[in-house]
């Protein structure tokens, strides 16, 4: 077994909640713009102390409605500044905020408020409200659209009642039931801890002083509802770091220019689809040979850096592109973000060395929602491409010998929410979590992901085969938006790859044809681009574990069709469930 430590930064004293940092914030550095939020004549800031009295208000508001210490209350809205204000107003209420993703089906909302005994629940409009069940314990339905907020703010708060409640909750208090995505089985309630969040953030932000500085800000994108876009949003919060906020993504790169991040924070697929739009766009303009080239310099400068340097001669490259391509890649993301951070799924390296080449250092962690969700995290000037870092302070990881990453920290989870025996099965009794995930531990403390214990593919003739490899490298082509690696107990390593439908009327103008993909899945052209994708990622693997056969699917995966998560993690069960007669067809069974 292989471990590597890092003591603690911050430890949370017993009496330290959450709504603490919002309170001193506002004491000590009012005046600081915490947030920035959208309005008729722009970004709009609000102070650190606006904010705190939103809070404070609120939270009378929800007291005199009939909110009690430890009530669970549910919050189903898309990713917006309000968000924010309600979350820790349950908190400051001493409640215990029960996050749902806006897109959850009917059954999902009922499951996750049936089964947190939830007292009340929060959404964003009508078509929310019409997914709220009827159940004993759920109370209140507040529409934030409908003016919930304003209505259940009383003209005199009672401020004292806020502060009593406060006063109450301790640091070893439930502040949160973050209800997993459920790639497969039922979601479970994962129960965290005022510490459990507070040591997270306190402890993941403690070496980025680099990254944040001084008038640091951020636009957030993603679900709030997703344990990693929360987390920074309580770390950035505890930083008095600017955040903003928009969910319409399709208008992303409009609000970036316009908000100016210095940091951002998303997924891989987002990453993927900023570098192939750029480069399809430079194609269809006639500048693709300037990008591909420019594209390639990026990537050998960056990885000459960890190598001794870029020569004279590459720097000089590097200059010439900075000033063609590279500037104009920034001013995309708002002119003033020379930093990301990655989560939720491997980048891959070409993509992370790109991004790094144009001034954009992607910094790839690792966690889940089960840990707070934060163990790992590269830092600046202490990153190492491929990996997702060394473990935040206070985190200590071990390699069982079976691979299977393991996790002990103030950041594990106190259990899962009325599930004792699920919770056995993942933290054993010496205070282990056994992540499902595996992965290798270098010298140096550098963690690398090689895959999941549960997604590990057995050959009929034995061999292992990790499919995040071969999957990674095969959606790094611009046309290719999914790709699910297949051959359990099979004589074989085969794909299911899903075409990006925006990527692809291009491609249909460049290649001279016309109709839908389901049409021309078996076109010999469009086989030929996803084949050359196969065989980039057959380089990294040997030939047993290789991909011999793949199949183009008629339409890419939504999680409105079921395939997708809403954090866009892959639901492999319900891909090979859904396209079981591809798979058959594939092996002649």
């Amino acid at each position: 077994m292989r471990e590597f430590s890092v003591p603690a930064a911050v430890t949370v004293p017993d009496d330290l909640t959450l709504t603490d940092k919002i309170w001193s914030n506002a004491q000590d550095h009012g005046d600081v713009v915490q947030f920035r939020r959208p309005g008729p004549d722009g970004w709009a800031d609000v102070t650190c102390r606006e904010f705190r009295d939103e809070v404070a208000a609120l939270a009378a508001g929800m007291i005199a409605a009939g909110i009690s210490g430890g009530d669970r209350v549910g919050l189903m809205s898309k990713t917006r500044y309000e968000w924010g204000v309600i979350d820790y107003a349950i908190w400051a209420a001493g409640a215990v905020t029960v996050p749902i993703y806006e897109t959850s089906s009917a059954e999902q909302v009922e499951w996750i408020l049936a089964d947190s005994g939830a007292v009340a629940c929060f959404v964003e409009h009508d078509e929310h409200a019409a997914l709220i069940p009827e159940l004993p314990a759920l109370k209140n339905v507040w529409k934030i659209d409908a003016g919930a907020l304003a209505e259940l703010t009383p003209a005199e708060p009672d401020l004292a009642a806020v502060e009593a409640r406060r006063g109450a909750t301790q640091a070893a208090d439930v502040a949160t039931i973050i209800y997993t995505s459920g790639t497969t089985g039922r979601p479970k309630g994962c129960v965290l801890t005022h510490r459990n969040l507070y040591s997270n953030a306190e402890n993941a932000l403690f070496n980025y002083g680099e990254v944040l500085g001084d008038g640091g800000a951020t636009l957030l994108f993603l679900p709030l509802a997703h344990s990693l876009a929360r987390m920074i949003q309580l770390a950035f919060v505890h930083g008095r770091i600017t955040i903003g906020h928009t969910a319409d993504v399709k208008n992303l790169l409009d609000d970036l220019k316009s908000f100016h991040p210095t940091i951002i924070l998303s997924v891989p697929r987002v990453f993927e689809k900023v570098y192939n739009g750029a480069k399809q766009k430079a194609h269809a303009a006639g500048k693709g040979k300037i990008f591909d080239r420019a594209a390639d310099v990026a990537v050998r400068w960056s990885t000459a850096q960890d190598t001794g340097g870029p020569g004279l001669g590459l720097n000089l490259q590097h200059k010439v592109f900075d000033k063609l391509v590279y500037s104009k890649l920034r001013v995309a993301l708002g002119g003033m973000c020379n930093w990301a951070v990655s989560g939720g799924a491997p980048l891959g390296d070409r993509l992370n060395h790109f991004f790094r080449g144009i001034g954009v250092t992607v910094l790839e962690g690792y966690g889940l929602t089960e840990t707070s969700p934060v163990t790992n995290i590269n830092e600046p000037g202490l990153q190492r491409i491929g990996s997702v870092g060394r473990p935040i302070p206070g985190t200590t990881i071990s390699i069982a010998d079976d691979g299977e990453i393991l996790v002990k920290g103030p950041q594990v989870m106190k259990g899962y929410w009325n599930n004792p025996a699920a919770t056995a099965e993942v933290i054993d009794s010496d205070g282990w979590f056994h992540s499902g995930d595996i992965g290798e531990l270098d010298d140096s403390g550098f963690l690398f992901i090689t895959g999941r214990k549960k997604e590990l593919i057995v050959t009929a003739g034995g061999k292992n085969v990790a499919p995040a490899v071969l999957e990674d490298r095969v959606r790094a082509h611009p046309l290719i938006s999914q790709c699910v690696v297949i051959g359990d107990q099979q004589p074989f390593i085969a794909a299911l790859v899903a075409i990006d439908e925006e990527a692809f009327p291009r491609w249909l103008e460049a290649n001279g044809r016309t109709g839908t993909i389901a049409e021309l899945r078996a076109d010999e052209a469009l086989r030929a681009e996803v084949q050359t994708a196969v065989d980039d990622a057959n380089k990294a693997v040997s030939h047993a574990e290789a991909i011999k056969v793949f199949r183009i699917l008629p339409r890419d995966f939504t999680e409105a069709t079921g395939e997708l998560t809403p954090s866009m993690k892959v639901k492999r069960n319900v891909v090979c469930k859904e396209y079981a007669d591809e798979i058959a067809a594939i092996y002649g069974s």
